[in-house]
């Protein structure tokens, strides 16, 4: 009985994080589209960046765009 709460637990937890990473992706693949870049070549790399390798594509326009921007 034990083992399957936990096993439900960890599950649970897992479906949360997986949630979370998939409303990051959502947030940071809409903040591409609609920033003004210098070229629209900038937009439509970062866009196809964010779509084809998932939260890690997410979490990199993060550091290297979002963070950038509000230093600024």
């Amino acid at each position: 009985m034990l083992g399957a709460l936990a096993i439900i637990l960890s599950m649970l937890f897992i479906a949360a994080i997986a949630i979370l990473l998939f409303i990051f992706w959502i947030f940071m693949l809409v903040d591409s589209i609609k920033r003004k870049y210098r070229s629209e070549n900038d937009k439509i790399v970062w866009v196809l960046v964010i779509i084809f390798t998932g939260f890690i594509g997410a979490i990199i326009y993060y550091f290297a765009v979002k963070v950038d921007d509000k230093k600024k």
